[in-house]
């Protein structure tokens, strides 16, 4: 499997998938490819529009969005590599299973195909969506996801505690989660920050740190370049 995490598609200050450019040219390097795009966890704007954005972010590929097929499936034959986009997790994985994508995408990508995914789209190559940090806007008929990778993946990772807040803070609610999972480690994916996965090595690559949560240990930064391969 060759496999590009991101945990944004824009960072301050460039354009869409912009900064992730060298994670893409090591994941898809030679041009003309076809990438079925799942745009379904879009909410507030329409799928057209995140095809074209997409498209515009992956100049030099030809990217077809699977909602324009009568069969979703269909897209995931004529495509060369596929790619899931951000937006809601909870609506990506009730469309994934509504369509019948989640076990059709999974065969594809262990049988060879290359996958993309940011932000939602990267949560959902973990076992299951409840590191997201999405509002559950719609009930999905299971939390399992794609299940591509061990560790569960928090996109958007953020250490910030904000004067007079009084609930907890990202990394307090990633610490439940493990405590209660005690077998499935999270790794807390800053802003510019990318797993690249290729067979059984995992690499963090990008230009921030990802914070690492694993059972019986405390929080770790990993800075980019970092071998993450033991929780593959």
């Amino acid at each position: 499997m060759r496999l590009l995490l991101l945990s944004t598609s824009r960072t301050h200050g460039t354009g869409y998938l912009e900064h992730a450019a060298p994670g893409l040219a090591w994941w898809l390097p030679e041009d003309g490819k076809r990438i079925a795009f799942v745009p379904y966890a879009a909410v507030r704007f329409d799928y057209d529009a995140y095809e074209a954005m997409v498209q515009g972010g992956l100049e030099g590929h030809e990217v077809m969005g699977v909602h324009r097929f009568d069969d979703p499936l269909a897209a995931l034959d004529e495509a060369d590599a596929v790619a899931i986009g951000g937006g809601n997790t909870f609506k990506l994985v009730h469309d994934l299973r509504h369509f019948g994508l989640m076990e059709a995408i999974r065969e594809r990508v262990h049988g060879g195909r290359p996958f993309l995914g940011w932000s939602a789209g990267a949560n959902v190559a973990a076992p299951r969506l409840c590191t997201t940090n999405d509002m559950p806007i719609i009930e999905p008929a299971s939390f399992r996801t794609l299940g591509l990778i061990r560790p569960q993946i928090n996109p958007h990772f953020l250490d910030a505690h904000p004067d007079g807040h009084m609930g907890e803070t990202r990394e307090e609610r990633l610490q439940e989660f493990v405590l209660l999972n005690p077998d499935v480690p999270v790794i807390g994916l800053r802003e510019g920050a990318w797993l690249e996965v290729e067979g059984e090595r995992m690499t963090l690559g990008g230009v921030r740190s990802a914070r690492v949560f694993e059972p019986g240990r405390d929080p770790k930064d990993m800075d980019p370049g970092a071998d993450l391969s033991h929780l593959r």
